[in-house]
């Protein structure tokens, strides 16, 4: 291995780590982990599959970059990355509404049988929201290993994609502990619907941040 291939793999590492702090890598895992009763092995796997999703499209559009040029790439991945946050705000309000009419069928005692159990769309959901948001500061630490060789190229690439997800791992499931404790009665009730609320406002922060 050469110096640059380890100049390239600390950057791709230390990019793939610090970006995953961002609450939007986090949180919504955190939040609907206490909303849903997930289990931490649950949390984990759809922790996973969706960083998984989100750190391949980074990939492969550094890939594509390659091919197509850098300029276009990086305008489509920063366009991606400009509705990332307003996807998960209109998520979590969707959530949120229907967590909040959830919880008032209940309080009724009415057997709303029209009201589909969520768990699995909203797994889903998350992992297409994460897919659409690439890192795009990924994207030139790829390009600059290309002339390296198709080898160590996706070492850089294997380098990131394990510093993100051993940062967002740990983050979701010290979150998800820490909300676990929370006994409040009225959280239990109307969990979707808070769940839903805070990630809607994380995802108006990152719009408004751009982070």
């Amino acid at each position: 291995m050469t110096a640059a291939f380890w100049a390239l793999a600390l950057a791709a590492a230390s990019v793939g780590a610090l970006h995953s702090i961002a609450p939007d890598h986090w949180v919504p895992f955190a939040a609907l982990a206490r909303a849903r009763g997930w289990s931490p092995w649950k949390t984990a796997r759809i922790t996973l599959a969706c960083g998984l999703g989100h750190v391949t499209v980074s990939a492969a559009l550094g890939v594509l970059a390659l091919a197509l040029g850098w300029g276009a790439l990086r305008v489509l991945g920063e366009r991606l990355e400009s509705v990332a946050g307003l996807l998960l705000m209109g998520f979590g309000l969707a959530y949120a509404v229907w967590g909040l009419r959830k919880a008032t069928h209940e309080r009724l005692h009415v057997h709303a049988h029209g009201v589909d159990e969520p768990s699995r769309l909203t797994a889903w959901t998350l992992f297409l929201l994460f897919s659409l948001d690439p890192c795009v500061a990924v994207m030139p630490i790829l390009f600059a290993a290309a002339p390296l060789g198709v080898g160590q190229a996706t070492a850089v690439v294997l380098v990131y994609e394990v510093a993100t997800l051993g940062a967002m791992l740990p983050l979701v499931l010290l979150s998800r502990a820490g909300v676990s404790r929370l006994k409040w009665h009225w959280l239990d009730h109307y969990g979707d619907g808070a769940a839903g609320g805070i990630i809607a406002v994380v995802g108006l922060a990152v719009t408004l941040l751009g982070i």
